[in-house]
């Protein structure tokens, strides 16, 4: 999960995966993309499986990790796993926490383990569980986490960036203009539209930058208007965040002779977590991704229905992780927790819809293409109920 605690917004824990840019650390790359290794388990016998949470987080994390820890024991009882042994352990939200925390798995048998949530937990992780056989699935969205062992249950800004301009293009869109935030989040959301634009096909026009602030935005609004408009380019791709640089960018692109009915502006996070950006003219006609919100909805009312509360935005990734889990062990083979099992074709239905877990690390998710019309979100382009669509 990326860094953005800019002058543009107050630091706070968490923001929803399926949000904005998720607010940890942002760690270097694992060693390499993911192996078919992993544990031969005893089919006779409960499978040991350990979930590392912050729970006594000083950060005030315990709340997420709480709503989590629910949602993997709904995951559980929905799935009648009772031959999954579940056991809690506490990272603190601390990187040395949760190296003791998957230490003290390791040493109790645990046979895959879920978690952590935050990217420097993850990496302070890795070495510990390298060469050990246990795969790990992490509740982090940062792909730059992810490979070896380790994969990501987050939603990436590698599947985001993949569903729209694959979409922009079909919609005839030829080229793009790619408009970040000069920071972490803002540098890894650059390159993930500018992997996935060239993957699809359509011309990257131009690359422009701007500061994180209300007044380096404003500064840079006539430069990089007059880029986009010099390049041609038939779209405009944003990674601003709802909560942060989007209400200034989306306002100082118009101003200075972007127009939005002729260029289509795309964003990268999810513009709705923000009722204010729904407003913005910028943004009228503008496409982003979200998850199937039939399948949010469903879980929703299943976990207020079992603890009298709605689950944290984050909880479904935890969820998700167990989900996969307690079908694959339900399989009763010994290899239902290898690399190979994780990462098989047709995936897992959770949380959020259709997801799946990819060799690299990383992950798809079934995703609804958006459009904002008449400041409220209508689907285009509903998310695929599985992953068996051509094409998906």
């Amino acid at each position: 999960m990326f860094a953005r605690l800019t002058a543009l917004r107050k630091p706070s824990l968490l923001v929803a995966a399926f949000a904005a840019l998720a607010l940890s650390a942002c760690a270097p790359p694992t060693s390499g993309p993911a192996v078919s290794g992993g544990p031969s388990i005893d089919t006779s016998a409960p499978v040991p499986v350990a979930l590392l949470l912050p729970m006594t987080d000083a950060g005030g994390g315990g709340g997420v990790a709480r709503s989590m820890e629910d949602a993997a024991r709904l995951a559980l009882r929905e799935a009648g796993a009772t031959r999954v042994d579940l056991t809690v352990y506490d990272t603190t939200g601390t990187p040395a926490g949760a190296r003791t925390a998957a230490t003290e798995a390791l040493t109790d048998g645990a046979q895959v383990i879920v978690g952590p949530l935050y990217s420097q937990s993850i990496s302070a992780v890795t070495p510990i569980v390298s060469g050990q056989g246990v795969n790990v699935l992490s509740l982090s969205n940062n792909a730059a986490v992810a490979g070896g062992n380790v994969y990501v249950l987050g939603q990436t800004f590698g599947d985001v960036a993949e569903r729209l301009t694959t979409f922009a293009r079909g919609q005839g869109r030829g080229s793009v203009a790619v408009i970040h935030g000069d920071d972490v989040g803002g540098n890894a959301g650059r390159d993930a539209i500018v992997r996935a634009a060239q993957s699809s096909g359509m011309q990257v026009a131009t690359v422009q930058s701007y500061p994180l602030s209300q007044q380096g935005i404003d500064d840079a609004g006539p430069r990089i208007a007059e880029a986009v408009r010099s390049s041609g380019a038939e779209a405009v791709f944003l990674t601003a965040s709802a909560d942060a640089d989007l209400p200034f960018i989306a306002r100082t692109l118009p101003e200075n002779g972007v127009d939005p009915a002729l260029t289509r502006y795309i964003g990268l996070t999810r513009w709705s977590a923000s009722g204010e950006a729904m407003s913005l003219p910028g943004l009228q006609g503008g496409l982003f991704a979200v998850p199937n919100q039939q399948a949010i909805s469903a879980f929703e009312g299943r976990f207020e229905a079992a603890y009298g509360t709605a689950p944290h935005p984050l909880a479904g990734l935890a969820y998700d992780a167990m989900t996969a889990v307690a079908t694959l062990v339900g399989e009763g083979r010994r290899d239902a927790l290898t690399g190979g099992a994780i990462t098989r074709g047709q995936g897992f239905q959770g949380a959020y819809g259709a997801f799946r877990l990819l060799p690299d690390g990383t992950n798809d998710r079934a995703l609804a293409v958006a459009q904002v019309q008449n400041n409220q979100v209508v689907i285009l382009d509903p998310a695929p109920a599985s992953f068996g669509r051509p094409g998906f």
